[in-house]
Parts: structure tokens; C-alpha cells; sequence
């Protein structure tokens, strides 16, 4: 039986959606946590240069492009949103910031953690470094801009400007260590290969895997508490059986 998408394009038809998708993508999230976490903290060997201090790759790696591919993701809704009037894309991309600014603060965070040991501080003027600071500033300032407007329309638009000029940043991230001579590593797995052991190979795909998880249930919650506040005035919110009692 063929299914007809489009009508989840409308908030009341996608409302019921998101709210049965929650528990399918939260659950799986928290197990792969707890798997990816276990190989890489316990199983995985212990890096002959870096030593237990690479262990934090196991959070920095999978959060650094989350932060990236989030940006690029909400960026791409506000465009939809901007361009087709389409209520639910901007609801889309209010709803995804949140979740992007929290991967991009751990980025930032493990980063500081990994490269005290490495570097010898908690913070330098990297290329790779400084355009995630960025990144994060981006998001703080779209869900800023959008809070300080009243009208939820106009706020859509303004943010999705934002939004759309600020995607420029993520390129510069990922190939900031090809363009400029910086501190930070390139990457180490690559489309020919890599040359971790396969127990940091399991541990990395897994937790990017529960992330991945993570944001999906977070941005279908954070939608739907969206569309309630938007269409709190509706017929269909009213009758809502959560709403009603």
C-alpha cells in the first residue's frame, strides 16, 4: 500500500508522527551509547602515541559532525522554510538548533580535554578550533535572533538568513587543517581507509550511530512541544487528548 508523505508535511499530521518515532530512535540512542562508550573506553587498545588520552576521540569525534552535518541540515530547513512558505520546515530548523549548539559545546569541550595533554593547553588559536567556536556562536545566534522576535513568521525569515550565510563556516571546519598549517589533526578515517584498530573503528561508528539517534529523538520532541506552541490557537491542538486534560 503506497503511503502518501506529503500529508505529513502539515504540522497536524506530523505531530502524531513525531510523537510515535520518539521512543524508536530514543532507546536504540542510550544502548549504542552505552556499547560505543564500553569498546572504547575498555576494549579498544591503548594509542601508542597519544597514549588513554585518545580516548576522548570516542565523544569528540562523533559530536564534531554531528555539529557540522546539524548546522547543514537545520541550514537546508530554513532554506525550504524561506523559500516555500512551508510552516513545518522552519519548525524543523528552530527545533534542530538546540540540539547542533549542545554537540558543538562538546566538541569544543573534549577538544580542550584532549589538547592539554597534547598541546600543552586548553585552548589555542586553531584554524579548525576557532571555526568551530564559530560554529557555535552561529547556532547561539540563530536561536537568539529567533527568540527576539515576536512574530513567528518574520522570526522564521530573519533566522533562516542566518542560517543559510553561516552553512559557509562548515567547509571551512572540515578542510581547515588542508588550507592552513594548524595544531589539529587530519582526519583519520578517510574514504580509501584507515588505520585504526577495528575495536576504535566499532566504538567510533557506534556512538556516531547514537548521536545520530540522539538528535533525531530530540529534534522530533523539540518539534512537537514547536508546533503546540505554534498552533496553540487550532481547532486540532485543542482536541488533542494531552491538551484536554
Amino acid at each position: 500500500m503506497a503511503i502518501n508523505w506529503f500529508k505529513y508535511s502539515a504540522p497536524s499530521t506530523f505531530y502524531g508522527l513525531a510523537g510515535k518515532l520518539v521512543p524508536w530512535f530514543a532507546w536504540p540512542s542510550a544502548i549504542l551509547f552505552v556499547i560505543g562508550l564500553y569498546i572504547g573506553f575498555f576494549v579498544a587498545p591503548t594509542d601508542a602515541v597519544q597514549g588513554e588520552a585518545y580516548r576522548i576521540i570516542f565523544i569528540h569525534v562523533p559530536a564534531s559532525i554531528m555539529s557540522m552535518f546539524l548546522y547543514l541540515i537545520m541550514a537546508a530547513y530554513a532554506a525550504l522554510g524561506l523559500i516555500f512558505n512551508t510552516r513545518l520546515s522552519s519548525m524543523m530548523a528552530s527545533a534542530l538548533a538546540p540540539t547542533g549548539a549542545l554537540f558543538a559545546f562538546i566538541s569544543l569541550w573534549t577538544g580542550a580535554l584532549w589538547g592539554k595533554p597534547m598541546w600543552g593547553a586548553w585552548w589555542v588559536w586553531d584554524a579548525r578550533l576557532t571555526s568551530e567556536l564559530i560554529l557555535l556562536f552561529l547556532y547561539f545566534g540563530f536561536i537568539a535572533l529567533h527568540a527576539s522576535i515576536d512574530d513567528p513568521r518574520r522570526a522564521d525569515r530573519a533566522s533562516a538568513l542566518l542560517a543559510i550565510l553561516g552553512s559557509v563556516n562548515v567547509p571551512i571546519i572540515y578542510f581547515s587543517v588542508k588550507w592552513w598549517n594548524t595544531l589539529h589533526q587530519g582526519s583519520t578515517v578517510k574514504f580509501t581507509g584507515t588505520s585504526m584498530h577495528v575495536a576504535m573503528q566499532q566504538a567510533m561508528f557506534i556512538t556516531l550511530v547514537a548521536c545520530w539517534m540522539y538528535a533525531i529523538a530530540m529534534t522530533l520532541a523539540r518539534v512537537r512541544s514547536i508546533i503546540l506552541e505554534r498552533e496553540r490557537n487550532t481547532q486540532w491542538v485543542a482536541e488533542l487528548p494531552e491538551v484536554r486534560s
